[in-house]
């Protein structure tokens, strides 16, 4: 039973394959829609220099090929956050820097509470310069973050109560 189990395998494989190129093809006597559709000609579409027989440029192609696959928004929210500088300006950037992007949400780091204050009284220019500039990357919002600082809730030296800060005058 242990060499029949290989061979199997090896037939559902070869009957997947045979089955999609059915499909994409058609068979000797019945074609598939999509054989169908490539069969059909257009009056004058060989014709040299006919209409639709332009060889288009490389950005042409790659643009086509991004639309096709989905690719657009990716590509989009990579390259605005490759560009963060021309975005928020050099002295701005050296002290934030783009985290990520979830789910139309930017969000940026900043060095200190202050930047992440001056930031945010900036939201609405800097999101309405990536609005207009990167309009494809699908950001609807901008979150400033500062620096994670301790906690006096969690962790090893916590405890319940008011703790340390009772003493405090």
């Amino acid at each position: 039973m242990s060499n029949s189990t290989p061979q199997r395998r090896e037939n559902d494989e070869a009957r997947a394959v045979y089955l999609r190129f059915r499909k994409l093809f058609g068979t000797a006597t019945g074609k598939s829609s999509d054989a169908r559709k490539r069969e059909t000609r257009v009056e004058g579409a060989s014709v040299p220099f006919g209409a639709g027989r332009d060889p288009l440029g490389l950005s042409d192609v790659i643009n086509g090929l991004t639309n096709n696959m989905g690719w657009t928004s990716p590509l989009a929210q990579s390259e605005l956050i490759a560009s963060w500088v021309d975005i928020a300006g050099a002295e701005t950037a050296e002290h934030s820097t783009p985290v990520g992007i979830e789910d139309g949400l930017l969000t940026i780091k900043c060095d200190s509470t202050a930047w992440a204050t001056q930031l945010r009284l900036m939201k609405t220019q800097i999101t309405t310069h990536i609005a207009l500039r990167y309009p494809d990357a699908g950001i609807q919002a901008v979150r400033f973050e500062g620096p994670n600082a301790p906690s006096w809730k969690r962790g090893p030296r916590s405890i319940p109560g008011r703790g340390p800060r009772d003493t405090y005058g």
